[in-house]
């Protein structure tokens, strides 16, 4: 299908194929298998005989969608409804070009099925050939249902995937009263999914109707009326099943039998929803202390508030989990295993020994002062002094991450003295003989 036309055309290769078969089909606009047609595009083709009997005009036909749209033995030869502006038969020599130009267009996604028969002129040779090309997409996607997830959240449902290409075309309006009013802030799309961010809570049980106009198919297709709009129920939180909290059944009987207008029921029902907004906020305090379920900034307060000691970033489930084992943390302070289990938590490498400080040894007449050799402490220092050894190489930020908690959960009156760490692998200079150069 010729969807651009370029300035100049260069052939770099010519390769001669000998054709087994006679007539050949060739040329053809839209290409078999080809998908993204336009619905208002013709259908052309190209019957060659590579060999000297030509094409049979005459023997040649076409069919669209099993529906005959080219005889050549015909009059016409183009058939009513392929006959537009754009139609036309071309023969040459060896070559019959038939373009078929639809009233109709195709419908939209529709599988076009063309089939071609011809024969070289003395029907030595036939053809008859089949091939099919898909239209393009222009249905456009249906909103098929609406839910609320919570308070503030709509999902809404779509036919196909779906993108948002207008984040304040949707419309929510209450079907029942008395309702409180929401407008949605924010709109995403995720497959067939779009969610809305409402700018407030909804009345709960009560039914809205939502309508979709920034809506569009991943072919660009906006959803249209009536397939635009669905009704949902208002989110109502989860409560207790035992609890009993109507205002309504809590006046006295009196105000409820002289209410014949039903002004005070109603006005009744705005307080109830006010007082249910309330005790869900209340149901949902838990999650505030809630290890598993406390938001980012609650985490930190928790983590404030149990005097977290180290200064390290970490993820919302590394806080979790900081938050679930600090207070054993403190209750290990002190010991070698405290030591060993914190720094397996926080960098997960596990410590190869915690081992006593030994001074290195002074060698009379070699031992050089500052070089290999340095001024130890006293002995009451040494006895409480240890270092850390682990097996495998560390960065700068994990050193300073083991020493920040060895200094810390540390004994009192001990003394971290080094992180002893293995080293790169030594190189030895050989001397080979034959080979090598003194200097």
């Amino acid at each position: 299908m010729s969807a651009v036309e370029l300035p100049a055309l260069y052939v770099d290769n010519v390769a001669a194929i000998v054709a087994v078969e006679r007539p050949l089909l060739m040329a053809r606009d839209p290409g078999p298998g080809e998908a993204g047609v336009p619905l208002e595009w013709f259908v052309a083709l190209e019957v060659l005989d590579p060999g000297p009997d030509g094409v049979d005009r005459a023997a040649t036909r076409v069919w669209v969608d099993g529906v005959l749209a080219f005889d050549g033995g015909a009059a016409p030869e183009l058939q009513p409804g392929f006959d537009g502006p754009r139609a036309e038969v071309v023969e040459t020599a060896d070559t019959l070009r038939v373009v078929l130009d639809p009233a109709t267009p195709f419908a939209s996604e529709a599988e076009v099925q063309v089939r071609v028969v011809s024969a070289t002129a003395g029907g030595a040779h036939a053809l008859d050939e089949t091939y099919t090309f898909t239209a393009e997409d222009r249905t456009a996607p249906k909103l098929v249902a609406a839910q609320a997830t919570a308070q503030r959240v709509v999902q809404i449902g779509f036919d196909e995937d779906v993108v948002v290409t207008d984040p304040v075309g949707f419309a929510i309006v209450p079907v029942d009263l008395p309702a409180v009013p929401v407008v949605p802030v924010s709109a995403t799309a995720q497959g067939t999914v779009v969610t809305l961010v409402l700018n407030t809570e909804m009345t709960p049980d009560v039914a809205y109707q939502v309508t979709a106009t920034g809506v569009a198919d991943l072919q660009g297709n906006p959803v249209l009326p009536p397939d635009d709009a669905a009704a949902f129920t208002g989110f109502r939180p989860p409560r207790p099943a035992a609890r009993r909290f109507d205002l309504w059944t809590m006046l006295p009987r009196h105000n409820r039998r002289t209410d014949a207008t039903g002004d005070l029921r109603r006005f009744i029902a705005c307080l109830q929803e006010v007082a249910d907004l309330l005790l869900s906020e209340v149901d949902r305090y838990p999650d505030v202390f809630d290890l598993e379920r406390a938001p980012e900034a609650f985490l930190d307060l928790i983590l404030e508030d149990l005097g977290n000691p180290f200064p390290f970033d970490l993820d919302v489930l590394g806080k979790r989990r900081l938050a679930s084992v600090l207070v054993e943390m403190y209750r290990q302070k002190g010991t070698a295993v405290g030591i060993e289990n914190a720094i397996r938590f926080f960098l997960g490498i596990d410590i190869t020994a915690i081992t006593p400080f030994t001074g290195t040894t002074l060698v009379l007449g070699e031992s050089e002062l500052g070089v290999d050799w340095e001024l130890g402490p006293s002995d009451r220092f040494a006895r409480y002094a240890f270092n850390v050894e682990v097996d495998v190489p560390l960065t700068g930020t994990q050193r300073s991450q083991i020493r920040a908690i060895v200094d810390y959960l540390k004994p009192a009156h001990t003394h971290f003295v080094d992180l002893i760490e293995p080293g790169p692998p030594p190189t030895f200079d050989h001397w080979e003989l034959g080979i090598s150069e003194l200097g």
